[in-house]
């Protein structure tokens, strides 16, 4: 069941509420199989999430605070402090899933507070408000995306080229996306557009998640290797770069899928715009800037093969950082749902949360 009627219908569900379970589609067995995965309680949200069933900062943030209504729903005929030590149990969980996407931990802390507030209530009427809680933040989510690709969408000219990185299109979110949904907009809006999806290694996110979301949808989409991007924009083949983030720091600085910066530097060397879609509740501004954000170190067996083939040799030393930092003076704009911030710094930054 879509738990918001403001999705887009034709855009993939990547969570989905049955009512009494939270149902993830399978995003490591796409493209070839559509699968989801029943999750009952927190903890298997939070396996989910580390195991990569579901990704995407804004994604995440959304199956996170499902989980903690999952949790809320078994226990809602127990006792007040069983309840709430069940509770703590599926936060502490889901909160050492992944360290990077600041989305996890600002819906388990919206989650704590509505949870603080029932602490009078029976906890059957607590399970009620925390489900409550947990569809706004996914029906937010969506509003946000349909926002975001609105703003978008007038940087997206005519005719354009778009290279993104990564996948940040409705199966990193609730619905529609935010990098594909700047792309989606300008669709919509009647732009002939094409994209230019690199393959991002080493879970192969934009090969395998943004060629076939596009591909669903008939966007002319081209699949190239991250090697081949500085190669493609030396060719003139590029007019703007869009990716997504995981977690924006209160200087500007864009942690993103390893190779984001990589993009970035190259946008810059060939004066092409280079752009960040990311909803409000991936800045964070209690991160002064990108060096303190907490970079993911993922295991040697993605790098080493993929899809049980091993193709590198035993013993081997393996670096498999999942994210990078790119500096705000690189990013042209970052757009969100309330609109587009050219040129983000601290001021444009926290101008963007007034009060």
């Amino acid at each position: 069941m879509n738990v918001s009627s403001e999705s887009p219908p034709r855009t993939v569900q990547a969570l989905r509420w049955t009512g009494d379970r939270l149902e993830l589609i399978d995003q490591r067995l796409l493209p070839s199989r559509i699968e989801y995965v029943g999750c009952n309680d927190a903890a298997s949200v939070a396996g989910a999430i580390r195991d990569m069933v579901v990704r995407g900062a804004p994604a995440i943030g959304c199956a996170a605070a499902f989980g903690i209504a999952l949790e809320a729903q078994r226990g809602a005929g127990l006792p007040r402090a069983e309840f709430d030590r069940r509770l703590a149990a599926g936060f502490e969980a889901l909160a050492r899933s992944r360290p990077t996407a600041v989305n996890l931990f600002w819906a388990l802390s919206r989650m704590n507070k509505r949870a603080a507030e029932t602490g009078t209530l029976a906890c059957s009427d607590a399970a009620d408000a925390l489900f409550g809680e947990a569809v706004r933040i996914f029906e937010e989510d969506v509003s946000a995306n349909l926002a975001i690709g609105r703003a978008g969408a007038a940087l997206v000219p005519d005719g354009a080229r778009i290279m993104t990185h990564c996948n940040a299109g409705a199966l990193a979110t609730a619905g529609h996306g935010t990098a594909l949904g700047v792309v989606r907009s300008a669709r919509d809006q009647g732009k002939r557009i094409a994209v230019i999806a690199n393959e991002t290694r080493p879970f192969l996110q934009g090969a395998r998640l943004t060629a076939w979301e596009l591909v669903q949808e008939r966007i002319p989409v081209t699949l190239i290797t991250d090697n081949m991007a500085g190669h493609m924009m030396q060719m003139g083949k590029v007019d703007l770069v869009i990716v997504g983030a995981d977690r924006i720091a209160a200087n500007g600085d864009v942690a993103n899928k390893i190779g984001t910066y990589t993009l970035a530097v190259l946008a810059s060397r060939h004066r092409i715009p280079f752009y960040v879609a990311a909803p409000l509740s991936t800045i964070d501004l209690a991160v002064p800037d990108g060096s303190a954000i907490p970079i993911e170190e993922r295991g040697a067996e993605e790098v080493t093969g993929y899809g049980g083939i091993r193709w590198a040799p035993v013993g081997v030393a393996v670096a498999n950082p999942a994210f990078d930092v790119t500096p705000a003076e690189l990013v042209t704009a970052i757009i969100t749902e309330r609109g587009v911030t050219l040129r983000p710094d601290k001021a444009t930054i926290r101008g963007l949360f007034p009060g």
